[in-house]
């Protein structure tokens, strides 16, 4: 207790520092995962990715941050069991965010796609087990987070697949690729329009004020979807469609498929920022209410209003001066990407995470995207997937909660030394 009444501001300092760490790592690594297929494909530039992502991951992270955040700060471990110890549920917290960052700064170096979530919740178990002891972590907490990275993997590639083949079918493998194109193209846009304008009301809105009912949400996004439908039903007929698809009938295709890989870049981003901000704001707003109350721990405890700009810049930060690398892994490393393909995966991870964050579940971005270029990869056959490159990707996911577990109790002993 003497620590946090002693050194209380500087605590808050620390760990702003460190939070920021953290989202600076989660903008490097995990924000370069949800553009990288863009890149991959050809659909835009290294440049365009990351100003798209800076807006729509901020937006993501301010509006919709909130949710998830509460997991973290308390699903993993129940913060009641530090009840007469704050001061050491602080300094864990503190330590869980530096080792975070310091995993998510390696794993981005080594250009591996890693998962911000699964970092910070080996780093709060670590310190719990070596403090109060394993019986302080929520195991079945664990289990179901555990659970989704085995589940939502699968689950995207199924989507991904089943997408890729209604492309394949519908309009590649055809005599008329770019009639069929303009014939179905519209309804893939009426499609992803839906998803997106539901998870921008359900995830985005709901903390701007406005509480739609389900039929509400339902009725409005069926509404734009049509809107858009229509809207592009015209387009793809217009001259100036015709004017800006002049590579060949392909060409012409992945424009289409560029134009919905657009939308759901924007969508992709704005869910990853509704869902991963909280990997390095929930153990900082954890450490602020903990000072603010003078060493009482309560459990939700309102959000401190520079907290989430903070962890907004940190991603900005991270994704600017270190995304390029993790981009190039995923959006070539594991299968060449175009347009039509990356738009499934893309399209695939969207619908899964933004389900898995509205029930709260802190689920792996990075895991469920490189689930959904599998999938693509095996639409297209088993040749098609570098091998080499899953391995390597797939033995960083082993890695990642152990090491986010024993850097996490390496800096809690140094704090504790520091601070006693």
């Amino acid at each position: 207790m003497e620590i946090i009444h002693q050194y209380g501001t500087w605590l808050v300092l620390i760990t702003a520092v460190f939070g920021f760490f953290m989202a600076f790592g989660i903008g490097a690594n995990d924000v370069s995962n949800s553009m990288g297929t863009s890149v991959g494909s050809g659909t835009i530039t290294v440049k365009q990715a990351i100003i798209i992502a800076l807006i729509f991951e901020s937006a993501g992270a301010y509006l919709a941050g909130g949710e998830v955040t509460e997991t973290i700060k308390s699903g993993v471990i129940d913060p009641m069991q530090f009840i007469n110890t704050p001061d050491i549920l602080a300094l864990g917290m503190i330590s869980a965010l530096f080792a975070s960052g310091a995993w998510l700064f390696i794993a981005t170096k080594m250009g591996w796609p890693v998962s911000g979530t699964h970092t910070i919740i080996g780093a709060i178990v670590g310190f719990a087990c070596v403090t109060i002891g394993p019986g302080s972590v929520d195991w079945s907490t664990i289990g179901s987070i555990v659970g989704s990275w085995f589940v939502t993997p699968v689950i995207a590639g199924i989507l991904a697949y089943a997408i890729f083949a209604s492309t394949q079918k519908l309009i590649f493998d055809t005599e008329h690729p770019l009639k069929n194109a303009q014939k179905y193209g519209p309804y893939y846009m009426g499609i992803t329009i839906f998803v997106l304008c539901i998870v921008t009301m359900k995830k985005g809105l709901k903390h701007v004020g406005l509480h739609l009912s389900n039929a509400e949400t339902l009725s409005i996004s069926l509404a734009i979807s049509l809107v858009g439908m229509i809207f592009f039903h015209f387009y793809f007929r217009s001259k100036t469609f015709a004017q800006s698809a002049t590579k060949g009938t392909f060409g012409a295709v992945e424009k289409v498929f560029s134009i919905l890989m657009l939308l759901t870049a924007c969508a992709m981003a704005f869910a990853h920022g509704s869902n991963d901000v909280a990997n390095a704001i929930g153990p900082l707003s954890a450490v602020v209410s903990i000072v603010d109350e003078g060493g009482k721990i309560v459990s939700g405890g309102t959000l401190a209003w520079w907290i989430l700009p903070l962890g907004a810049l940190g991603i900005a930060v991270g994704l600017i001066s270190m995304g390029q690398k993790v981009m190039a892994t995923v959006g070539s490393g594991i299968t060449d990407l175009t347009p039509s393909r990356g738009f499934a995966a893309q399209f695939a991870t969207a619908m899964t995470v933004v389900v898995a964050s509205g029930t709260g579940l802190p689920i792996s971005t990075t895991q469920t995207l490189v689930g959904a270029i599998l999938g693509i990869g095996f639409a297209r056959g088993i040749a098609a997937l570098n091998l080499t490159v899953i391995r390597n990707i797939i033995s960083s996911w082993v890695v990642t909660l152990p090491a986010g577990a024993f850097f996490a109790i390496v800096i809690f002993y140094i704090l504790r030394a520091i601070f006693h």
